[in-house]
């Protein structure tokens, strides 16, 4: 085969071999990713590959439902521990001497909970400083409250009350001990909202700020909330 004929031949079998290698490649002419997807990875496109992908949204509503369980568990110990010592004041009559310390610490932790609401208004505020300020003064009350206790705890001791003298006086220091554990917990909280306030980046984070902020203070009011409901109890049953 020869002239003209020839060259007609030649060129369709080219045009043949171009479309077929354009089929092979895809769309836009580049070679398939993995497992014959477009490029992207693993048959899923991800908008350009993994270091594009967005990072997770921050939820304010995760911290305070994390919050809620953590309080609802604390709350139903104490509300067995409640039950518990009713039921012994009833079989076991020996007093436990309120120790005057205690109405001290019952104000400290009262007037707290009012620093920490300032607070917490002075950031809706936008008031850095006296943010600062009123969470150092509730540190202050909290660190005060502890130290109310263990005077209080010294006094029990001075009128012949020890831990295992008998059922009533176990509850009384083992309530006690529990409650400021927990808010020891609740100190560092506060403490750690000072050090996110004392960041250099800390105004670029005001909604993990807020939330963060919000959540303590749930959790500070609940302690102060479990202690005004001990220091009843203990009053009413010494």
């Amino acid at each position: 085969m020869s002239g003209p004929k020839c060259q007609v031949v030649m060129a369709i079998m080219v045009t043949s071999t171009k479309k077929a290698a354009n089929r092979g490649l895809g769309s836009g002419g580049r070679f398939p990713g993995p497992n014959g997807k477009k490029p992207g990875g693993n048959g899923f496109h991800d908008g350009g590959g993994s270091g594009d992908r967005k990072k997770r949204k921050f939820s304010p509503a995760a911290y305070r439902i994390t919050m809620w369980m953590v309080l609802a568990a604390i709350v139903m110990m104490f509300g067995a521990l409640s039950a518990a010592y009713v039921m012994v004041s009833e079989e076991q009559h020996t007093p436990v001497p309120m120790p005057r310390m205690f109405f001290v610490s019952t104000g400290l932790i009262l007037v707290s909970s009012v620093t920490f609401q300032r607070a917490k208004r002075s950031l809706q505020q936008d008031r850095a400083r006296a943010y600062l300020r009123w969470l150092l003064a509730t540190l202050g009350l909290g660190i005060g409250f502890l130290t109310s206790q263990l005077i209080g705890w010294r006094e029990l001791a001075r009128a012949g009350v020890y831990f295992s003298g008998h059922p009533r006086s176990t509850f009384f220091y083992l309530a006690t001990a529990l409650h400021g554990g927990h808010l020891l917990g609740g100190i560092g909280l506060v403490f750690y909202l000072v050090i996110r306030r004392l960041r250099p980046l800390w105004p670029l984070n005001a909604e993990k700020n807020t939330a963060w902020t919000r959540v303590v203070g749930l959790y500070w009011h609940t302690m102060d909330g479990i202690w005004i409901w001990l220091f009843a109890l203990l009053l009413i049953f010494k």
